[in-house]
């Protein structure tokens, strides 16, 4: 019998890290990545919203639908404290 994983092992390799997920119209959510399913929805905690780079608010707890996502990146820790890079 054959079986898939269809969660890409990068996703998988950054659950419990401090991530930056970027949506398609353009804001970006950055906070510490709980889980991710095969359909790559992801749950975020202690997350903060940027809207063109600047923080928009601080929004705790989110769940964000694969169908929104631009991309995912881990952060960098001098990116933690301060204001978001480029």
């Amino acid at each position: 019998m054959i079986t898939h994983n269809n969660n890409p092992p990068s996703s998988r390799c950054c659950v419990c890290k401090p991530v930056m997920v970027k949506l398609k119209w353009g804001m970006e959510y950055k906070g510490y990545l709980v889980s991710v399913d095969s359909y790559m929805n992801m749950q975020l905690a202690n997350t903060e919203e940027y809207v063109d780079g600047a923080l928009a608010g601080h929004l705790g707890e989110v769940l964000v639908r694969c169908n929104n996502v631009l991309y995912i990146r881990g952060v960098e820790e001098e990116e933690e404290d301060g204001e978001m890079k480029e």
